[in-house]
Formats: C-alpha cells, sequence, structure tokens
C-alpha cells in the first residue's frame, strides 16, 4: 500500500509499505479521503514542536472498515467512518472531568503516531465515528476541522448575546463562523487576504476587515457602538493578536487562543476579561456529523481542491505557494 510520509523536515516522500493488520481494539480502514491542514504543512516544514519522524502524516480522514479487532463491538465491515484523532488515557485528571482533549497522555493520530494519509490504516475503534447515511465522504472529512469550532464554541459558551471578532479567514476562521452563526452570533472576520475575506462575507461575516490597510480598532467601534466585542477568537496565531485582542474586547469579553504561538505574548488585564485556551475537541465529530445532516453549516464550501493522493507534493506547493487560492485541499485515496 501507498503512504504519505515526512521522513525528515522538509523531506516528503510516497512510500509503499507492508498492510497494516489490526490489534484486538482496534479498525483497519481503506482511506476514501484525508484532508490537509495546516499542522501537516507544519510538520513537514518541521515547525511543529511535537511531531516525531519518521511520520506518516494526517489526522482528517475518513473511510470503510475493513477489517475488525477481536474485541471491537459496534461496528461492520464496510461501515463508513471519520477519524477522531485524539488518543487519551480515560483515566488522568482531564479525562476525569470530561476534557480528553487535554489528556496528560494526550497522543493525536498523525502527529505522535501514524495518521491517515495511506490507502490502509489502524485505528482504536474509539476513534473511529460512523458516518450518517446520505452524507457525502467529502462532507464527512471536513468534520474534525468543524469539531475545532464546536470546541471553541463551547469553551467560549458562545451565545446569542454577543457580538464576535474573528482573526484569520482560512479553515479555521470560516467554521468558527459557521459555528458561531448557527447561534445568531454577528461577526467581525479581519484576514490581510481579500479573497479569504470574501469567503467569509459569502459565508455571513457581518463585517470584514483587511487590516492591512482598513482600522480594525475603527470598525470594532462601528459594529459595537465603541462598547467592544464580547468575544475574540484568534484563528490566526500571528504575533500581536492577543495584546491588541484586549484592547478591543469590552469589559467583559473573553478571548480565545487556538494556536501555538512562538514567544512571549503579553497581556494587559483589564476589567473582567478571561483568556481560554481551545485545544482539538473533546469528542464533539459526532455533534458536528448531526450539524452536517441538518444542513445547518456548509463543510462543502470550504473545499477549494482535490487532488490524488500521490499528487501530494503539488497539492502542498499549492498551499504554501497560493494561500489565496485554497482553503481546504483534500487528497483521495479511494
Amino acid at each position: 500500500m501507498w503512504a504519505v510520509s515526512v521522513q525528515e523536515p522538509d523531506r516528503l516522500k510516497l512510500l509503499q509499505t507492508e498492510p497494516p493488520s489490526p490489534e484486538p481494539d482496534e479498525v483497519l480502514v481503506r482511506i476514501g479521503r484525508a484532508g490537509i491542514c495546516g499542522s501537516d504543512m507544519h510538520i513537514y516544514r518541521g515547525r511543529n514542536p511535537f511531531a516525531r519522524y519518521p511520520r506518516v502524516i494526517g489526522h482528517e480522514a475518513m473511510g470503510r472498515i475493513e477489517a475488525i479487532g477481536a474485541r471491537v463491538r459496534g461496528f461492520a465491515v464496510g461501515d463508513r467512518v471519520v477519524l477522531d484523532p485524539g488518543v487519551s488515557c480515560g483515566h488522568c485528571h482531564a479525562c476525569r472531568v470530561g476534557r480528553p482533549n487535554v489528556c496528560s497522555d494526550l497522543a493525536v493520530i498523525g502527529v505522535h503516531r501514524d495518521g491517515g494519509m495511506r490507502e490502509l490504516a489502524v485505528f482504536p475503534s474509539s476513534n473511529a465515528i460512523r458516518v450518517p447515511d446520505g452524507l457525502s465522504d467529502r462532507a464527512a472529512v471536513m468534520a474534525e476541522p468543524y469539531s475545532i469550532a464546536a470546541n471553541v464554541t463551547q469553551r467560549t459558551e458562545a451565545n446569542e448575546n454577543d457580538i464576535a471578532l474573528i482573526y484569520g479567514a482560512g479553515t479555521v476562521g470560516l467554521t468558527v463562523l459557521q459555528a458561531f452563526s448557527m447561534k445568531q452570533i454577528p461577526c467581525v472576520v479581519t484576514d490581510i487576504d481579500d479573497a479569504r475575506l470574501e469567503r467569509a462575507k459569502k459565508l455571513g461575516a457581518a463585517r470584514i476587515v483587511n487590516s492591512s490597510n482598513e482600522s480594525l480598532e475603527q470598525a470594532v467601534k462601528e459594529e459595537t457602538e465603541s462598547f467592544g466585542v464580547t468575544l475574540v477568537v484568534d484563528g490566526a496565531g500571528a504575533p500581536g493578536i492577543i495584546p491588541q485582542a484586549t484592547k478591543l474586547a469590552g469589559p467583559t469579553g473573553r478571548i480565545a487562543v487556538m494556536n501555538f504561538t512562538p514567544g512571549e505574548t503579553p497581556v494587559e488585564q483589564a476589567e473582567e476579561l478571561s483568556l481560554v485556551g481551545s485545544r482539538l475537541n473533546r469528542r464533539l465529530i459526532p455533534t458536528v456529523l448531526r450539524w452536517f445532516a441538518d444542513g445547518l453549516v456548509d463543510p462543502d464550501a470550504l473545499v477549494t481542491h482535490e487532488f490524488r493522493y500521490d499528487q501530494v507534493l503539488e497539492a502542498m506547493r499549492l498551499i504554501e505557494e497560493h494561500p489565496e487560492q485554497t482553503c481546504k485541499v483534500h487528497l483521495i485515496f479511494s
């Protein structure tokens, strides 16, 4: 079988390897699609501090079960499943309080262990989520990206009384925009790329701001009658965002950090601001699949390109060289 493997930083290879066999608690999945995430690009370029090489990448993956381990229950050969990539221990404090996404022994499939960019992959059965009938493969593989938005929505207790500012109109920002729009939250979206901002506008942003040529501070004042936004999401991770966000948030604002930003980040505390982190998801993929099935969000709107898996280098080159053209790029395996 073929697998997409990063051998070391800046060296990606398409390898032919022996098919894996499922352990007693695992399922063997014939991968149909895998999405390329920014974290995959970071592993490729040696910018992910958690990755160990060589690594088969890919934490956004779906396919059909081809075999099941001896102890697996509730699945059958032929079931379509999507991967939930966070493997947790189940007994540490974080797991006991319902936060397995920050388990003390967390392993992320595609980062800490081999992922889904391969023709056949094995996953713990607890990390395989059945795809509802009638939902396309193209939509199903988007469940993991949208689960990130579902998690930050829960972490910030986002509600209809909010007005939000979202930094970044890439995949993270646009999934958050759609999740917040479900709750009738007006969103200001800022980026420095007009093409990305146009996508945000089409997906319902109340206002788009190109911060390279427009004052974000003035836009926030106008949209909030000078009170400040009540909710800020950093979906970009650029240095300087958090200090600015503390000034743009109103006195009861919540600021969500969704990235690993290198270096120190000064925070100017004012009034009763809350700063929260949001990482991966807390078993929210079933929730997201219901969003898709009920038509509450539009995952297809974010898929801009599809490539055969053996064109992975071409796909990554496009992502790096023309970010204005790409949002979510998929690799087709079967």
